[in-house]
Formats: structure tokens, C-alpha cells, sequence
């Protein structure tokens, strides 16, 4: 019964940073997953992204209903990652579980100074035409991390939406959730068969995450976006130090 409570409530988590700040999802859930949960590193990767994947189609759903979801766009930009996403997958096979889990708490820093420096853009709209190469490059970065440490990268998605599509933050947020979902599912086809699944741990997870979502976009449009960012921007700081501290002894 513990168990359950605790994957419903880090469910929950997950999905109130993925409806709030279109991103974080991930950051949370591999951590969760090893840390609290008790899964190998590999297994938590490859159990992340089906949870970031599915609560970020869900969460799409949700911002789509409210006209901030620009479709061809995000398919656009989603489509370039898939072919990356599938070869990090395959290559972090390769790493130890220490040395995966100290290179994910080097991008949960990067991820959180991204955050607190505001990400990309304070919601304008700029009208010039996106540049082709612009929106490969950054796609095929975003999906190749995706794969490799089952993120769904959407605190990098973000800021790129805003820079290479020139989409405001809320449709940027929302359309995040679509390259979330495309990337997870990539990523996902490149890690089968290197790991078990464990579906009822991810049906737990999801089962708090729904609900998680819905609460994240009311509180998306109710809340400060600046200051929810520096909170999950202080709490990713304070977890990619500790999975230093813990797994860097062991790759040095």
C-alpha cells in the first residue's frame, strides 16, 4: 500500500510539472524511480519515458482545448528527433548505471540554470519565418537526449520553440508536450528489449499523473510562471547534487 501511495503522489508530481511548465516530468522520474522506487538505472530510463510519453499526450490534449497547441509546428520540430531519439537510446545501453545517472545530474544542472535565467523568450511573438537548418539541428539535439537518458527534454523544447518557431511561451508549453510525446516514443522503441518493464509500477504512476496534469495547466494560468520555475528550478539543483555525490565516487 505504501508503495502504491507514494508512486500515485510521484505520479501526481510528474504531472503537474509537465501541465505547468510543459517539461520537468523526466527530471523527476528517473530519480524517483531508482532512488525511492527501487529500479535499475536502465529499467527507470526506459519506465520514464513511456510515463513522460503518455502524461505528455494527455497534457497536449488539454492545452490543445484551450488553443495552445500549434500542431504542424510541433509535428514539424517533433518529426527531426525521432531518428536521434532512437540511436541515444540504443548507445546508452553501453553506459554503466552510475555513469548515466552522473551524466543525467549534469544536464538536471544545465537544465536548472536554463530555468533560472528565465528559459528562452517573455512571451512576444516574432513573426520572421523559422530557419530550416535552425529547427533539424535543435530537434535532432532534443530527441538524441530524449533517447540517451530518458528525458523528454522539454525545458530544452521550450526555449527551442520559442527561438527557431518564434511561438509565444503558452503555445510553446503546449506544443512542447507534442515533441515530448514523439521523442518518448522513439526513444522508447530504441530501449526495448535491454530492460523489463514493470507496467504495474507505470499504471500507479500514470494513475496519479492524469490528475497531476489537469491541476499543472489551472495552475499554468493562474500562477507566476516565473516563480514555479525557480521553485522546480531550486528542487532539480538540490537532486542533481545528491546523484553526484552518490554516483560519481563510483564512475571516478
Amino acid at each position: 500500500m505504501a508503495t502504491t501511495l507514494l508512486s500515485i503522489f510521484l505520479g501526481a508530481l510528474i504531472g503537474i510539472a509537465l501541465g505547468t511548465l510543459g517539461g520537468g516530468g523526466s527530471i523527476l522520474t528517473v530519480p524517483a524511480l531508482v532512488y525511492l522506487l527501487g529500479q535499475d538505472p536502465h529499467a527507470a530510463v526506459t519506465g520514464s519515458l513511456v510515463i513522460v510519453g503518455l502524461n505528455a499526450l494527455a497534457g497536449a490534449t488539454i492545452h490543445n482545448r484551450s488553443g495552445h497547441v500549434r500542431l504542424r509546428a510541433a509535428l514539424m520540430f517533433g518529426v527531426t528527433g525521432l531518428l536521434t531519439a532512437f540511436l541515444g537510446a540504443r548507445l546508452s545501453s553501453f553506459l554503466s548505471g552510475p555513469l548515466l545517472l552522473v551524466l543525467f545530474a549534469v544536464l538536471m544542472l544545465v537544465v536548472a540554470v536554463i530555468m533560472l535565467r528565465g528559459g528562452a523568450g517573455k512571451g512576444e511573438v516574432n513573426l520572421t519565418p523559422p530557419v530550416w537548418w535552425q529547427v533539424l539541428l535543435a530537434g535532432s539535439a532534443v530527441g538524441f537526449l530524449t533517447g540517451f537518458l530518458g528525458v523528454g527534454g522539454g525545458f530544452l523544447i521550450v526555449p527551442a520553440l520559442v527561438l527557431v518557431l518564434h511561438m509565444d511561451m503558452r503555445d510553446a508549453v503546449g506544443s512542447s508536450l507534442v515533441v515530448i510525446a514523439l521523442n518518448s516514443m522513439a526513444g522508447l522503441l530504441g530501449h526495448l528489449g535491454q530492460s523489463t518493464i514493470s507496467w504495474a509500477l507505470i499504471a500507479m504512476l500514470l494513475a496519479g499523473g492524469v490528475p497531476g496534469l489537469f491541476a499543472g495547466s489551472w495552475l499554468a494560468h493562474r500562477l507566476p510562471a516565473a516563480r514555479l520555475r525557480q521553485g522546480f528550478a531550486g528542487l532539480v539543483v538540490l537532486l542533481g547534487i545528491v546523484l553526484l555525490a552518490v554516483n560519481l565516487p563510483k564512475v571516478i
